[in-house]
């Protein structure tokens, strides 16, 4: 299954394509997207769509996951981070991919085994768990990276749920 991880931002969006068979999971492609700072929204959210777009034709993925947002952020913030999100569940949506939506707490959880873990915790496990040579250069594209990773852990037990068995 290819997992495609996105952590949503108004001029930098990361995104990871993750391979996950037979429980090992292999990072195949991530780093982000970013919008000109001069841009207007409406520019930025065009550029975005194209971006994901572009890479949704190339990868194919089989599953996204999208990170959703933090209550903390102040309104403005979260206005425009909620319109990326549209942006971005709007393409994924008109791909027709599955898509499921992660809190960062549970992304932290699933990942480093704290829901309160830092940038760089979460960023040190996302290397041991994918077996990268270094941590990725941005914190988008870890982001993005433990997103997928998240996603690949939950799949098995998500689909339990689904088909009303018990998760073992």
């Amino acid at each position: 299954m290819l997992i495609l991880g996105i952590d949503p931002g108004s001029r930098h969006t990361g995104y990871a394509l993750v391979e996950a068979r037979h429980q090992r999971l292999k990072a195949l492609e991530y780093g982000r997207f970013t919008c000109p700072s001069r841009q207007a929204i409406p520019e930025r959210l065009a550029h975005l769509s194209d971006a994901l777009r572009l890479l949704l034709e190339q990868r194919e993925p089989d599953a996204a996951v999208v990170e959703t947002p933090f209550h903390g952020l102040n309104s403005r913030s979260l206005v425009v981070l909620a319109q990326a999100r549209g942006a971005l569940l709007a393409v994924l949506a008109a791909h027709g991919i599955k898509i499921r939506e992660y809190s960062p707490a549970e992304v932290k959880s699933a990942v480093a085994g704290n829901g309160r873990a830092d940038k760089e915790q979460v960023a040190r496990m996302v290397r041991l768990l994918l077996d990268l040579p270094d941590e990725p250069h941005s914190s988008d594209a870890a982001d993005a990276l433990a997103l997928a990773i998240c996603y690949a852990h939950r799949d098995r037990i998500d689909r339990l749920r689904e088909a009303g068995r018990p998760a073992v």
